[in-house]
């Protein structure tokens, strides 16, 4: 049992108000508190069943909104100015920073969902995270992308990011995905990031040098029918985590009809959901930093 989700304001690492929502079981629960961490542009409400299915295991946990997204953007985002880099540095690190002065837990697990599991290694209080399970958390790069979907994810990033965000002030991303529109700045890392054949660690103004020092062991899911990030580009970005462990999903035999980028996060896949709870709940380091 969980009880109902309860919206909140965080605040970043740098004071930006952070729409959030917390998730906590219905009893004393297993000590465990857990940070779920969005792809990019894609709103927290889109996690809330998996959310409560952690409360009902046992464990705290709570999703937000990285800043110009969902109920944490301006009215307009015209000139509204965000990097993808904030996203990590400030929005990420806060919510964990929030999630130790709020409940003090025993561990803390953090859930990303490609963008939300590329970035961790990045953050500046990473050691206080304890497991991380990573959905479709891959390197970006366009070339590593499955198929003809190179070719679209290409054009993209050279053509419609830049262009979009020069002209507008924004990206209306949501025009070209299920995702919400970018701030300019995010969509110009971003794209910029996805043009380098090593994705964000091509960018001289990150501290990728942190993953190097990363002791949670981490459970990456790729997944089959998954057009955003194919086996190998999940293999690229995970090779700089030093402890993983990989599972590559074919929704056939994991008894779903399709799952693709999104997929393992609707309700409909919750036959998903445990193995993640369990390794968020126990897994330890196999692997001295």
């Amino acid at each position: 049992m969980s009880r109902p989700g309860v919206d909140l304001r965080i605040s970043a690492r740098d004071g930006y108000a952070l729409a959030a929502t917390k998730y906590e079981p219905a009893g004393e629960g297993l000590g465990v508190a857990v940070g779920i961490h969005s792809a990019t542009a894609v709103p927290r409400r889109y996690y809330d069943a998996f959310a409560r299915f952690l409360a009902g295991r046992g464990l705290h946990a709570v999703t937000y909104d990285y800043r110009g997204i969902g109920d944490s953007a301006p009215k307009s985002l015209r000139g509204f100015e965000a990097t993808a880099a904030d996203w990590a540095l400030q929005d990420m690190a806060g919510v964990v920073d929030w999630i130790e002065s709020e409940w003090s837990p025993q561990r803390i697990g953090h859930v990303g969902h490609s963008f939300g599991g590329q970035t961790m290694g990045l953050l500046p209080n990473a050691d206080r995270i304890d497991a991380m399970v990573a959905v479709s958390s891959q390197s970006g790069y366009w070339r590593l992308q499955p198929g003809m979907d190179a070719w679209a994810v290409g054009f993209h990033m050279h053509v419609t990011m830049p262009l979009l965000a020069s002209l507008l002030g924004y990206v209306p991303w949501s025009a070209f995905s299920r995702a919400e529109d970018l701030p300019r700045g995010v969509a110009r890392q971003w794209s910029r990031w996805c043009r380098s054949p090593d994705y964000l660690f091509d960018d001289p103004t990150l501290p990728a040098e942190r993953y190097r020092g990363i002791h949670a062991p981490v459970l990456a899911y790729s997944i089959e029918d998954d057009a955003w990030g194919s086996a190998r580009a999940v293999d690229a970005l995970m090779r700089h985590y030093p402890d993983v462990t990989r599972r590559h999903l074919v929704p056939a035999q994991a008894g779903v009809p399709a799952l693709g980028h999104f997929g393992w996060f609707r309700e409909r896949s919750q036959s998903l959901w445990p193995e993640a709870a369990d390794w968020l709940i126990s897994a330890k380091a196999t692997t001295s930093t």
